[in-house]
Parts: structure tokens; C-alpha cells; sequence
């Protein structure tokens, strides 16, 4: 089979589509030809070995899975002698977390993995992109923090993936939200629910005289040190993207002070765990709640220039590689 292999640390061209061994499915295991994989932040930090103290997990010397990609959609093709919750011919999506990744034609995957039925009404693209921004945002939004009612919300990098789906997981908690993105995606973000909409280009939210009870800073551009000021008295500044001065932030704010900073690595999660919030995201969806954007698609031979796009840090909603017709 056809698969992106990467055997050291990068940029996008140390990625490239080689023929590889097509697994065969163990015991537990349903084998998936894939549809479509998502192209996110995360596998460009992980393509590039970045922060570096992550390759204790990703490899030292280099990846010691030499096929990238987590998020993924697709058909099962056969399934192990133990499997007993999907069949041949189920249309599945779902992530792969620290595994044989899904930049392939191809993967194994355990049936108790985070992996659940796609929803009839998503494309197979759509569904790949999933496991990104609403399992990441739903996380922070419902368990880092807990939004609810009435409350106010800002997202930061609204037009994002992250964001996008925070965006409306937001609305749908019932929240205020108010989107910050460039000019361009003032549009889209509005499209997708927001209260109201900040411009970076023209405004800075940090300096702003309006406060939020929750900031979710989906890119990492603000800090709490710059965003507490305008967080109400008990308000929680969020961020997935971690840095030495929001870990030095989060350990002060948990000893003292009633307004918080916190991170979470959301695919660090219990496998159970990100499955239950995998199935509350597919709820969200059924009920028509929650849609995915996609930017821009790329066939496997492209990987490369996806990475590019995503490193960028300009893409609108989600980056996909569409792998099958």
C-alpha cells in the first residue's frame, strides 16, 4: 500500500509517499481503507520533533512511527476473530493516538480505540477532521473548564480548527461568544454563530474594557499574563499550546489568585475517556449542532504542501488529505 513515511525531523519535505507492508488485523483489530486523514498543528509539530521534549515520546533520535497522522475516515475492510462491534463495510472515523499513524491507504486499529461511526449526513473528509478541532475544543470547553449558561467566552484563532469547532461548542453550552480572528474570516466565524467578532488586525481583546469568564486561546499567540486583565474575577484563561511561562502561570494560579490558567494535552487522555467525549461529539453533530469547514483537500502525493499550508498558521478551519475517492 501507499503511505506517507517520515524517518527524521523536519520540515514538510522530510515527508514522503512510499510503498509499505498493508497490515493485516489482529484479534481485536478492524482493517480500515482510508478515505481521508486530517492535516493538523499537532502532526506538524510532530512532524518537526517540536517542543523538543515531546520526542520522549515521539522518539529521540527520530519518529519512531514512521507513518504519521492521527484523524482519519473510512471503510472496514476485514475484520479480527475477536471483533464483535463493527463489521465489514462500516463506515468508521476516529483518531490514532501515539500508533501506526494514518497518512496511508490503510490502518489497524483496536475496535475499543477512540474510533465510532461516522455520521451519515458528514463526508468522509469531514468526519476525518473530527478528531481535531471539536475533540480538542469539546475537552477544554466541558472538562478543562465547564461552560455553561449565560456565560461569556472568547475564542482566539476563531476561524481555526480548534476554533471553528469551539466556536459553536461554545453556542451550544449555551454561552456568549465572542470570535477573534483576521479580516478575512470575519464572515466565516460569524456563519458559524458568534456574538460578536474582534478583528485582530484593528483591536487587541487584551486591552479591551469588556471581560470574558472564559478565554480559549486555540493558537497560543496571547498568555495569561496579557489576557487576565481582561478575564472577570473568576474568570480561565485556556490554551492548548504549551510554553514554559502558562506552565509557570498554571502551577502560581493553582496555589493562589481566583482567576486560572490551564492546559491539557487533550490525546494524552484515557482511551475511554477520549471515546466518551468522541461519542458526545457525534451527538452534537446528529443534533445538527456542529459542522466542519474544510480549507483546502490534497491527495496523498501532496502531503507536503498541506504541512505547508498548516504551518502557515492562515488556514481556515481544516486541512485534509483525501487518500481514496
Amino acid at each position: 500500500m501507499k503511505a506517507v513515511v517520515q524517518t527524521k525531523y523536519g520540515g514538510p519535505e522530510v515527508l514522503s509517499v512510499q510503498y509499505v507492508e498493508k497490515p493485516s488485523p489482529n484479534g481485536n483489530e478492524v482493517l480500515i481503507k482510508i478515505h481521508a486523514a486530517g492535516v493538523t498543528a499537532a502532526d506538524s509539530m510532530m512532524r518537526a520533533g517540536k517542543p523538543k521534549y515531546g520526542r520522549l515520546f515521539l522518539g529521540l533520535r527520530g519518529p519512531k512511527h514512521k507513518t504519521p497522522g492521527t484523524g482519519f475516515a473510512g471503510i472496514v475492510e476485514s475484520v479480527g476473530p475477536e471483533v464483535t462491534r463493527f463489521a465489514e463495510g462500516d463506515e468508521l472515523f476516529g483518531e490514532i493516538v501515539f500508533g501506526s499513524g494514518t497518512y496511508a491507504e490503510y490502518v489497524a486499529v483496536p475496535e475499543d480505540g477512540v474510533i465510532a461511526k461516522k455520521p451519515t449526513h458528514y463526508s468522509f473528509e469531514e468526519a476525518a477532521a473530527v478528531s481535531d478541532g471539536p475533540l480538542t475544543s469539546i475537552n477544554f470547553l466541558k472538562d478543562v473548564t465547564s461552560v455553561v449558561p449565560g456565560q461569556r467566552v472568547l475564542i482566539n484563532g476563531a476561524s481555526g480548527s480548534l476554533g471553528s469547532a469551539a466556536v459553536q461548542l461554545a453556542k451550544h453550552f449555551g454561552a456568549h461568544v465572542t470570535g477573534v480572528c483576521s479580516t478575512a474570516n470575519i464572515e466565516l466565524v460569524k456563519s458559524l454563530g458568534a456574538d460578536e467578532v474582534i478583528d485582530y488586525t484593528q483591536q487587541d481583546f487584551t486591552r479591551s474594557s469588556e471581560q470574558w469568564d472564559v478565554i480559549y486561546d486555540t493558537v497560543g499567540k496571547s498568555s495569561f499574563g496579557h489576557a487576565k486583565r481582561a478575564l472577570t474575577s473568576e474568570g480561565v484563561y485556556l490554551s492548548p499550546v504549551l510554553s514554559l511561562p502558562l506552565l509557570l502561570h498554571m502551577m502560581a494560579t493553582s496555589i493562589r489568585g481566583r482567576k486560572k490558567a490551564k492546559f491539557a494535552a487533550t490525546g494524552m487522555k484515557a482511551i475511554p475517556e477520549l471515546r466518551e467525549l468522541l461519542s458526545e461529539v457525534v451527538q452534537i453533530i446528529n443534533d445538527g449542532k456542529l459542522g466542519v469547514h474544510i480549507d483546502r483537500r490534497f491527495p496523498l502525493v501532496e502531503v507536503s504542501r498541506a504541512h505547508e499550508l498548516v504551518d502557515t498558521g492562515r488556514k481556515r478551519g481544516n486541512v485534509v488529505l483525501a487518500i481514496s475517492p
